[in-house]
């Protein structure tokens, strides 16, 4: 198409990572180096022989550089259809030559308001215009030109392109296109979301502080693995990984086999509830939901606590720690199925012990802090979107209101606050017994609450362990008093919820009438 007219490739990069060396292995296949600004000053620097593009143009730079390539020298070369006989005639009309290949990536607008104290006038003049414009048009003329927004496949270009045209397979060139427009759509999105919380006044414009939900819901996310399938068999699903929230070396798999779409749910939830413990805790969870959690000084004792709460529902679980794990709590998993085990670190004698059960998974998660990750979450509806803040927030003990007449001893008070820690991560109705070291017994997911407060007592009991003395804790408030009696004939001493039922005084008068504890905490954790 193009095999007589010279080759030229235009350049103009805020990552400059290989583009010196890129632009000398292009100058040596023939091509003609353009380029502006701070690109054409680092080609040159390197000992190139850039051409620049004023002198394309036959205008210079101006507005501080706002506007170069803005021009139907370049415009005109990104856009025309070459093999239309008219454009080619027009192009030679206004002594237009043709580019081949655009390598341009955009103003560092992300690092730049991702830094301290960055005013919205800097932020502003990190939004590029000229970029996503070369961009855009030579993405939409794929069929003629080249794009490349991305260093990393600067090598695949050279090794592909044919030295006659300049241009490498239809292929590669499409591949180039869409990943261009998601290059510019992903920038536009982060625009757009820092602008839809800067707030004019008469004379300025600031920010706003505060965490507010978006004016719009944006969010990009691209395709990382095609799982076997999703829920059941007939579901389609993929893992993505969402731009802009990437968490480099996120997890580490040391053996086992794929990851299923369950296996990734259960994975987060077991990791949300590990992660909300400052002891060193265990968490056996099964169909998300919690069946055991016990911290103790001892890893391995904390697991042997958890895992008893509910033996049959820990079979095939998935278990997460929050310390690394060791040799002797490798050895006490292996005893029983597991589908996953998570843990921030693992010893090499533990890993060791783990190679016995070749299709165990073993994850080690990294996160900076090792805490709850904060954010937005979302479900999708037939309709439509929902969008809430993660429940992250925990209301501390010296917050909680005593509503009843007796007060609690010291070792309910650490029962209650461990019933409290785990009852956010149990889905909704949900019930929680522990004592100071962990759960005792834990009905979750029933439609009614006082159908909870039962299956936790059966579970306990199923378990070995007595509820006789520990304490209670419920997602939301009680609606009746049943579940204050069930609790009461099964020895509860203590009871924590968050209160704000119109019968709030009927479950205070059967608290006092049992002898029991009870405290407000004005604060629901319903997980749907």
């Amino acid at each position: 198409m193009m095999a007589e007219q010279k080759k030229r490739a235009l350049i103009s990069v805020s990552d400059k990572a290989g583009i010196a060396e890129f632009a000398e292995a292009l100058a040596e296949k023939g091509f003609e180096i353009i380029s502006s600004g701070g690109t054409y000053r680092h080609l040159e620097q390197a000992g190139l022989n850039p051409i620049k593009v004023a002198d394309i143009t036959g205008f210079p730079e101006i507005l501080d550089g706002r506007v170069k390539t803005l021009h139907p020298h370049v415009h005109g070369a990104l856009l025309a259809r070459y093999e239309l006989a008219s454009h080619r005639e027009q192009l030679n009309g206004h002594g237009i030559d043709p580019i081949q290949v655009v390598v341009v990536n955009l103003y560092p607008f992300a690092q730049t308001i991702a830094k301290e104290g960055v005013t919205v006038a800097e932020a502003i003049e990190q939004i590029d215009i000229g970029g996503p414009t070369m961009v855009r048009a030579t993405a939409k003329n794929f069929q003629n030109l080249t794009i490349l927004t991305d260093p990393a496949d600067y090598s695949a270009f050279l090794e592909g392109v044919d030295p006659a045209t300049g241009l490498p397979s239809l292929a590669f060139r499409l591949t180039m296109a869409q990943k261009a427009f998601q290059h510019t759509f992903s920038y536009d999105m982060k625009i757009a979301d820092y602008l839809d919380a800067v707030v004019a006044d008469e004379r300025e414009l600031t920010r706003a502080e505060d965490e507010t939900l978006p004016k719009v819901f944006r969010m990009s996310a691209e395709r990382t693995e095609v799982l076997r399938y999703g829920e059941n068999p007939h579901q389609r699903a993929g893992m993505y990984q969402v731009h802009g929230a990437e968490l480099p070396d996120y997890v580490t798999q040391h053996q086992g086999k794929l990851l299923s779409y369950n296996n990734l749910v259960d994975m987060e939830a077991a990791w949300r509830c590990a992660c909300d413990f400052d002891r060193a805790t265990a968490v056996v969870v099964k169909h998300t939901n919690p069946c055991g959690v016990a911290s103790h000084d001892v890893l391995e004792e904390a697991f042997r606590r958890a895992r008893k709460v509910d033996a049959t529902s820990s079979f095939g679980g998935v278990i997460a720690f929050n310390r690394e794990v060791d040799e002797a709590t490798a050895i006490a998993i292996n005893e029983q199925f597991a589908e996953l085990v998570i843990a921030p670190a693992f010893s090499e004698a533990a890993l060791k012990k783990f190679k016995r059960k070749k299709n165990l998974r073993v994850l080690e998660i990294h996160l900076p802090d090792g805490r709850l990750p904060r954010g937005l979450e979302f479900k999708r509806l037939d309709h439509g979107l929902l969008v809430q803040d993660k429940d992250n927030k925990r209301v501390p003990f010296s917050d909680w209101k005593l509503v009843s007449e007796r007060q609690p001893s010291e070792a309910e008070v650490a029962a209650l606050t461990m019933a409290w820690q785990i009852v956010p991560h149990v889905k909704s109705n949900a019930i929680v017994y522990a004592d100071a070291d962990g759960a005792v017994g834990i009905g979750a997911g029933q439609m009614s609450r006082v159908d909870s407060s039962k299956i936790g007592i059966a579970k306990a009991g199923e378990a070995g362990l007595t509820i006789a003395g520990c304490a209670m804790a419920s997602d939301a408030f009680f609606p009746f008093r049943d579940s204050i009696d069930a609790a009461a004939a099964a020895g509860v001493r203590a009871i924590v919820e968050p209160g704000g039922s119109i019968r709030d005084e009927e479950v205070i008068q059967a608290a006092n009438e049992h002898g029991i504890a009870l405290f407000f905490t004005e604060t629901r954790h319903f997980k749907h």
